[in-house]
């Protein structure tokens, strides 16, 4: 065990892995984080907290993953390029991981241009696959990335994003191969609703090998209403909503276009179950925290397994 969190030891059981994600509030409210974690406790097995998501201003990410774990809640801690140079990051990781941080999530981030401080400097230090890498190297070596040593190491299981349907289509499964080789633990990919481009994507990385070193937990964002499905088929880069599902939803009555989207969710990840190469989801229920125990009750994954992790291995040259 690399972190001696929940999520690893579900993955590493071979537990099919739940995840949620929780976006941190603009402003201190504690409240506003408590009442979004409420009915994700015991439905998931680690919960993303976003970090400073949209380019928008909000809560930081370890404050809001330290009130996750005070409310029974493991987090995913997210760290986005954009805003951090290498000291910041490397002094947050550490943090992080004192604070009894155990997952993390290492992201590019969105464009400062497209949120409410567009005019502010993007940092992009290093990018996601150093990140990984630098995590990787500090937790693993114990080691910064100045190559001086590290007085006890942070203990966290690695993740990175993947997004299957950006072109060109084939090179997505080598990008992602190179976040494996940089030393990413898990994957989440980006929202899937067509399952068979996903299919492919899946097939290549089986072939590649690469679904024997990283655990895969494929995204699913229930579609809420009409305007979500078509907004999500032409306003989100790098989304691949087919027509035949915004037909689906459109030919139901308004009123249960809501339930529609849960009960298509809910096919696509019996689906997910069956693939090869896929060890969970990623369930992102944006601002819509409160269906996300109806979601996995339906979807047939309840209860969540209990495992009780093995204490984390030391790394490399530590007795």
């Amino acid at each position: 065990m690399k972190s001696g969190g929940n999520l690893e030891a579900v993955l590493v059981a071979g537990h099919f892995a739940v995840t949620g994600e929780l976006g941190p509030p603009r402003g201190s409210n504690v409240d506003a984080v408590r009442k979004k974690a409420a009915p994700l406790k015991g439905m998931v097995d680690a919960v993303n907290i976003t970090d400073n998501q949209t380019a928008v201003v909000r809560m930081s990410s370890w404050a809001t993953s330290l009130i996750c774990i005070q409310e029974g809640l493991e987090p995913n801690y997210q760290m986005v390029c954009r805003d951090r140079n290498r000291l910041a990051m490397q002094a947050d990781i550490l943090g992080a991981s004192a604070l009894g941080i155990r997952n993390m999530l290492a992201l590019s981030g969105d464009h400062q241009s497209f949120g409410d401080h567009p005019k502010c400097k993007g940092v992009f230090d290093i990018d996601s696959i150093q990140l990984i890498n630098m995590v990787k190297t500090m937790r693993d070596e114990s080691k910064f990335l100045s190559g001086e040593a590290i007085d006890g190491p942070p203990r966290l299981f690695i993740g990175a994003a993947a997004n299957p349907f950006g072109e060109p289509f084939e090179f997505r499964v080598h990008r992602l191969a190179k976040k494996v080789a940089a030393g990413a633990d898990f994957i989440q990919t980006q929202c899937i609703y067509n399952m068979e481009k996903f299919g492919r994507f899946i097939d290549m990385a089986n072939d590649m090998g690469l679904t024997q070193k990283v655990h895969i937990l494929a995204g699913i964002t229930p579609l809420k209403s009409l305007p979500m499905a078509k907004y999500m088929a032409t306003s989100v880069p790098g989304m691949d909503v087919p027509e035949a599902l915004i037909k689906r939803i459109e030919g139901v009555d308004k009123k249960k276009r809501a339930d529609e989207g849960i009960k298509i969710a809910c096919e696509q990840i019996q689906e997910l179950r069956e693939m090869k190469g896929v060890a969970g989801i990623h369930l992102m229920a944006i601002e819509w925290e409160h269906k996300v125990p109806e979601i996995v009750e339906r979807a047939g994954l309840l209860p969540r397994p209990k495992v009780a992790p093995p204490p984390p291995q030391p790394p490399a040259g530590e007795a």
